[in-house]
């Protein structure tokens, strides 16, 4: 038995008669053909674009550009009903954003277009009227009350609702007097009693003998809108989809997209549904959840390859599980057959770390770090405005150490305008009692401090600092090391809390920090 199911289950050999899931694959991955690659990823505008969005889109990109391959991007708007106002365009705003942008799509047009299915009528009612001459679709004329009644008794009889296939078997004579009162009928599909087996990339071996459990389905609606299944095959057909990745939830209907694809005589793409992308505890991610829209990741300050790596490294594809991977590495790395059936499970918990990660690699750029220095002068303006008593602190060297002394410490640059930080900015409001309250030698600490930062030749290096504020404290009677720090950081940066007292001093610079010492003598 076992050298049968062996046999069966080789590349080429769909097994005829084995049960659902069919086997573990064992498929080429179909890119060695020489025909190009081609993939899409085609969202419904019925909402932006989340994180499972991102993760699909995600693994069609680095598929097409592993295989020197093209990304489409293609808008599924037939559901005219549930369109989300600016959703189409921030979709594909957000793969800019993510830098995964598209090769063809609406905005940048291709070869294939128009890129929006509303805009493709034709195709689907030219594919429609082939299916019709055929015998492999048939005009439905049942009302929406009749099919409403229908789903309610099933549900009554807790069974699955299905369609009874009444207009299946209509005469021409009954076809023709009905199209007299109904000239604009829906069009169903004809499912076939023996679905094919097909062999997907990730799950191997599936066949779902749909017409034991479903009726014959809607494939093109009375206003001319084609439904899911007739719109894909079409669209997939007429635009050289070598390669469909889709998400698992579509493994159940692609037996009856192969249906299609045989009734139409076109030869169907490879598949590889990939497995869902979950909550850390095992929940669907939601979008009521609201923050699982890029945007928002945009808006906090998260990086894109941040969130890419994170909803890859959860999941499966590649060789080795490791957290810092840059866009280019996950194309180099990843691997199909490497996906597996398992869902992938997100902490969201663990994206400041992978962004700490992605933004020291940022800083470490010297170009990417002049770009990050011009965000933060915005963000401080923005923060800040008219609270700022220097602008010097917009100064692109004064901005670019700070960057360089916090990168580690920091997961977002926007936490550089947290009021953590706001010392870096803003002079602090300090008074004497505060100062007081701490050390009763605040005028000597402060003129041993400015004497300090006057002695010839001093380097303001944190080594030195550190070394040569050890030394004040030493000579200081009555007052510990700690105290005589707890003191400065106040006073430089009025909170009890925060980054080394050398490390702000070299943040601040000999100047500014002169200015809040003399500060405590005059307070």
């Amino acid at each position: 038995m076992a050298v049968l199911l062996k046999r069966l289950l080789q590349p080429g050999r769909p097994p005829a008669a084995l049960g659902r899931p069919l086997g573990r694959r064992e498929a080429s991955l179909g890119t060695d053909s020489g025909a190009a690659v081609r993939v899409r990823f085609a969202p419904s505008p019925t909402g932006f674009l989340h994180l499972g969005g991102l993760r699909t889109a995600l693994y069609n990109y680095i598929f097409a550009k592993k295989h020197q391959g093209s990304f489409i991007l293609r808008l599924e708007d037939t559901d005219q009903t549930r369109l989300v106002p600016g959703a189409a365009e921030n979709i594909e705003d957000m793969l800019e954003w993510a830098g995964i942008p598209p090769d063809e799509s609406p905005r940048r047009g291709g070869p294939a277009g128009p890129y929006l299915q509303s805009q493709r009528l034709e195709l689907y009612a030219q594919a429609a009227e082939a299916l019709l001459k055929t015998g492999a679709a048939y005009p439905c004329f049942c009302s929406p009350q009749r099919l409403e009644l229908l789903k309610r008794e099933a549900l009554r009889n807790h069974q699955t609702p299905r369609y009874d296939n009444r207009c299946r078997n209509l005469s021409p004579g009954q076809v023709a007097q009905k199209l007299a009162k109904d000239p604009k009928p829906a069009i169903r599909f004809r499912l076939e009693e023996e679905a094919p087996a097909f062999q997907d990339l990730v799950y191997g071996w599936n066949r779902h003998d749909v017409a034991t459990v479903e009726g014959d389905p809607v494939i093109l609606k009375s206003d001319g809108f084609p439904t899911y299944h007739l719109a894909c095959v079409v669209d997939d057909h007429h635009m050289g989809v070598s390669h469909v990745l889709r998400g698992s939830e579509w493994l159940v209907s692609t037996s009856k997209h192969l249906l299609l694809y045989r009734a139409l005589g076109w030869s169907p793409p490879h598949f590889a549904h990939l497995p869902l992308l979950l909550n850390k505890d095992g929940s669907k991610l939601s979008k009521r959840q609201g923050d699982i829209f890029l945007e928002h990741f945009a808006a906090a300050g998260f990086l894109p390859d941040a969130l890419l790596d994170i909803i890859t490294n959860c999941g499966s594809g590649f060789a080795e599980n490791q957290m810092g991977r840059t866009l280019s590495e996950l194309i180099t790395q990843f691997d199909l057959t490497r996906i597996t059936c398992h869902s992938a499970l997100l902490d969201l918990e663990k994206l400041p770390e992978f962004n700490r990660l992605h933004l020291r690699r940022l800083v470490s750029s010297e170009t990417q770090r002049r770009q990050l220095v011009g965000k933060l002068q915005t963000l401080v303006q923005e923060a800040f405005g008219n609270q700022l008593q220097d602008r010097d602190v917009l100064d692109q060297a004064y901005v670019e150490r700070i960057i360089l002394l916090r990168q580690g410490h920091i997961c977002r640059l926007q936490d550089l305008v947290s009021p953590a930080h706001s010392y870096l900015w803003t002079r602090p409001a300090v008074d004497r009692a505060q100062l007081g309250a701490i050390s009763e030698q605040v005028d000597v600490i402060a003129k041993r401090v400015l004497g300090l930062l006057e002695g010839p030749g001093t380097s303001l290096t944190q080594d030195v600092l550190n070394g040569e504020l050890k030394k004040l404290s030493e000579g200081l009677e009555g007052t510990k090391h700690s105290n005589v720090m707890k003191l400065l950081r106040v006073a430089l940066s009025g909170q009890l809390q925060g980054p080394p007292v050398a490390e702000m001093m070299v943040s601040l610079g000999p100047k500014e920090v002169r200015e809040r010492i003399q500060k405590m003598l005059s307070s």
